[in-house]
This record gives structure tokens, C-alpha cells and sequence, in this order.
């Protein structure tokens, strides 16, 4: 089962990966534990993993005005997983595009 759903590419991940180059930033699955992180990034891209830190945000509720008058929704609840790899590991997420 694939727990990472997507890399973190963001301003403020970004400023995090400047300061220290050996942190990246994924999106994952609420239920994916510190452990299961680890070893799905060790497997897919081939580096060594020293600590995994995880943010997990609630959904937020949100309206807007439209013709059709006020839409009501939520957005998704989502998990954040700061990932530190061994110094000389790096992770390139544009070499594929």
C-alpha cells in the first residue's frame, strides 16, 4: 500500500530545503505511521532516512459566493511528513519531467 500521495513543493518547503538541503517534504495518507514513511522512501527513491517528522491538519470549512448563490464545502484533512535524509543523500523531484 502506497502511503506517500504526493511531494511537497512549496515556498515554505522550499525555504525549509534551503536551510537544511537534506529535508523534503510529502504529503501522506492520515493513517501512515513514522515507520511506514520511512521505508516507502527508502524504497522509492533510494536514500537513507534519519528522521521522519509528521503534521497532520484537519479539513477546513470554506463558502464562497457564486450566481448560483452561497456553496458551502470542506476541504480535505491531509497529513504532512517532513522527511531528513543522510548528509550527501538527495532527492530530485524534477529529473522525470
Amino acid at each position: 500500500m502506497t502511503f506517500i500521495i504526493k511531494p511537497l513543493v512549496t515556498e515554505k518547503m522550499t525555504k525549509i530545503t534551503d536551510k537544511k538541503s537534506n529535508r523534503f517534504g510529502f504529503v501522506v495518507r492520515p493513517e501512515a505511521n513514522k515507520l511506514q514513511i520511512k521505508e516507502e522512501v527508502e524504497s522509492l527513491y533510494n536514500v537513507k532516512v534519519i528522521e521522519v517528522n509528521t503534521a497532520s491538519y484537519a479539513g477546513k470549512r470554506s463558502a464562497r459566493y457564486t450566481k448560483a448563490g452561497l456553496v458551502k464545502g470542506k476541504k480535505a484533512a491531509f497529513k504532512k511528513a517532513i522527511v531528513t535524509l543522510k548528509d550527501g543523500d538527495t532527492i530530485d523531484f524534477y529529473s522525470n519531467i
